[in-house]
């Protein structure tokens, strides 16, 4: 009862798809000490294949970051997933992104919530790699991943499994 006054589904267990096609990348290996130390969460990250995340699952945005380079999306069962495309790409404001979505929106799994454009974000010298990590860690009780290597394909391949605390 309580889960529908506040919004919150029962699901305790989420599967999360690839929210980008690439080449799979552990969060060690990204060069940025925030995401290879999991301050930031824990996940893994994606080398892209191509310009577009889509939405690994049914949800909302929590938070885009106004130079559309992040995002954070919230499954119901109350999860949160950031995607941070490239690594300092911050400092390009939002040159090269494109967001089709806004804070609050409610998406389905396989919209697409961001394109960008892999070329311009190299040629202003950044890494591409994209690092897909659980935002909010404290209300997951067991994250498994489920792929540590390989090519995943946007919106088939599943990358993590989260069960959330009660």
């Amino acid at each position: 009862m309580l889960s529908k006054l506040f919004g919150k589904s029962k699901q305790k267990s989420i599967e999360i798809t690839a929210p980008l096609s690439g080449k799979i990348v552990p969060l060690t290996e990204v060069p940025d000490e925030a995401f290879a130390g999991k301050h930031m969460g824990d996940g893994l990250a994606i080398e892209p294949s191509e310009g577009k995340i889509i939405a690994p699952f049914d949800g909302t945005v929590s938070h885009l970051i106004h130079t559309n380079h992040a995002i954070i999306i919230e499954h119901a069962s109350g999860l949160q997933l950031l995607i941070h495309i490239g690594i300092n790409t911050v400092a390009l404001n939002g040159d090269g992104f494109n967001a089709h979505i806004a804070s609050g929106d409610s998406f389905q799994a396989g919209d697409t919530l961001i394109s960008f454009d892999q070329d311009k974000i190299k040629a202003a010298g950044y890494p591409t790699v994209t690092p897909i990590v659980i935002a909010n860690g404290d209300d997951v009780k067991q994250l498994e991943h489920l792929v540590s290597s390989g090519i995943a394909a946007a919106g088939k391949d599943m990358l993590l499994r989260a069960e959330m605390n009660s």
